[in-house]
């Protein structure tokens, strides 16, 4: 188990797990910024076959406001990511600990922020379940 996020295997297809994990992030106010599917990227730019592997940028606005104005620089760590992959049948969903991203940050108002910002994550990856 990784220290610097959550993870889960799941026994749904990459594209379910996805849907479910925007749907759990929204509830917690955030929207999905970017995605990057690395599968197609790695075939595109280096003709390699890779697995699925998705990387989503997630964003909660009004705390990535208060995180900017608390260490202006802070864009450099800016979205939080969450990574939804294939691996031996199965479907990964790990989500980023913020608090572990800020260590390196010597900054208490943004430590805060980051603990807010992970609580919020931690109930959007606690609630991704399948029936």
């Amino acid at each position: 188990m990784i220290d610097y996020g959550f993870t889960k295997e799941v026994d749904v297809s990459v594209e379910e797990a996805i849907d479910t994990v925007c749907d759990e992030l929204k509830k917690e106010g955030f929207g999905i910024l970017t995605r990057i599917d690395a599968h197609e990227k790695f075939k595109e730019k280096l003709g390699i076959d890779f697995k699925k592997y998705v990387i989503l940028g997630g964003c909660n606005p009004a705390l990535a406001h208060k995180a900017i104005l608390a260490e202006e620089n802070i864009g450099l760590m800016l979205p939080c990511n969450v990574i939804v992959y294939e691996k031996d049948g199965k479907t990964v969903i790990s989500v980023m600990k913020p608090t572990m991203a800020m260590e390196m940050i010597d900054n208490d108002e943004l430590k805060q922020i980051a603990e807010t910002v992970e609580e919020k994550l931690k109930k959007a990856f606690e609630s991704i379940a399948w029936r």
